[in-house]
């Protein structure tokens, strides 16, 4: 990434960064702590694909974002290393399951197949760390954490196949 500042006499400072895939993003930043930013597909272009203006706030929080404030990717070698330890998949429930219609305690899922429920999406409904006493519905989307075996296994459950 090239990045570039430059002053802008009697408006404040004009910072370019132009990618490696020949697009730019300007932002302007003005002596009032005013923000432009605006975006160009291709960086020699004379006119922005896209602009808007941010608050001093939206800008250090767009800055935190882009430095990982709040999500850090994970590295794929490290992402390799734990694909035998430790993963979390969703797993849609279907009907010739036969946990279906089945609360989370009475389908023993934890002792059948090893994986942990940690949330359920039922539609529009999002259900974080569900009670035992939650009922599984075909549809609902099952987010578990296991080793891959354990949800390889819960897979073919949910599937019918176990």
């Amino acid at each position: 990434m090239n990045i570039s500042v430059s002053q802008l006499p009697g408006i404040g400072q004009k910072i370019t960064l132009k990618t490696a895939e020949d697009s730019m993003l300007v932002l302007i930043v003005h002596h009032t702590g005013k923000r432009e930013l605006y975006f160009f597909d291709e960086a020699d272009s004379e006119e922005a694909d896209f602009a808007m203006d941010l608050t001093s706030d939206e800008t250090r929080e767009l800055g935190a974002q882009l430095l990982g404030a709040t999500y850090q990717p994970v590295d794929t070698n490290k992402l390799k290393m734990f694909k035998n330890q430790i993963v979390i998949d969703w797993i849609e429930l279907k009907e010739a399951s036969p946990i279906t219609h089945q609360t989370i305690e009475e389908s023993e899922i934890r002792n059948k197949t090893g994986v942990t429920i940690i949330g359920i999406i039922k539609g529009d409904e999002t259900i974080a760390i569900p009670e035992a006493d939650t009922q599984l519905f075909p549809g609902d989307v099952i987010m578990t954490i296991g080793k891959q075996e354990q949800i390889d296994s819960f897979t073919d459950l949910c599937n019918g196949k176990g």
